[in-house]
């Protein structure tokens, strides 16, 4: 976890609660996290997943790896402590599109269990819902697929540090769910987060 490094400061409370915000909305606030190899498929259902919840009349927004690191997280590169930021920081950001009220699906490698462990704890301690999907895929196929070609590049040693390669992915312990996107669609991997989603009560106020 990051230091308080600023001082002088006091938190202020709105006036607006998270019912009435919920009530408003019409869903409540919760943060589904995709987590997984390059190439498993979280970025495919994340997006497949927010257009679906638009389609409902449901206020989603997706959080993607690569598409924070054009703007947030700039400044971080793919060392531990980097990656331990960056998950930090956006743990911090869907906590608060959590706590407005949004379905926010967060789709990060976040390859380190203590790493995904304290952005779960973020949403514990403002008691709001943390949904951790892992999608699941064999290394062969993520590899397979390669999409952006990084497997390629990380075999040919031009990317060091790769998650699965030459950096370890620590696979959930305790997840909501489990997606064999190497075994299922799109729209059935879909349907099972929004199986979990229903079932957990959040899609209504």
């Amino acid at each position: 976890m990051a230091d308080q490094v600023a001082t002088n400061i006091t938190w202020h409370e709105g006036t607006v609660t998270r019912e009435e915000r919920q009530k408003n909305l019409g869903q409540k606030g919760a943060t589904v996290w995709f987590t997984g190899l390059s190439g498993s498929g979280k970025s495919t259902v994340a997006v497949a997943l927010e257009q679906v919840l638009m389609q409902r009349g449901k206020h989603a927004y997706c959080l993607d790896g690569d598409n924070v690191r054009h703007g947030l997280n700039k400044n971080l590169g793919f060392s531990a402590e980097d990656r331990a930021e960056n998950i930090r920081r956006i743990g911090e950001v869907a906590k608060l599109f959590a706590d407005a009220g949004m379905i926010t699906v967060a789709s990060f490698i976040s390859p380190y269990r203590a790493d995904r462990d304290a952005a779960r704890a973020l949403h514990d301690e403002s008691k709001l819902p943390f949904l951790e999907v892992f999608i699941d895929c064999p290394l062969e196929v993520a590899e397979e697929r390669d999409p952006k070609g990084l497997y390629v590049k990380a075999r040919a040693g031009e990317i060091k540090g790769f998650t699965g390669i030459d950096d370890p992915y620590e696979a959930p312990e305790r997840a909501e769910l489990l997606v064999r996107t190497d075994k299922l669609s799109v729209a059935e991997s879909v349907q099972a987060v929004l199986n979990l989603l229903d079932e957990r009560g959040l899609l209504t106020a």
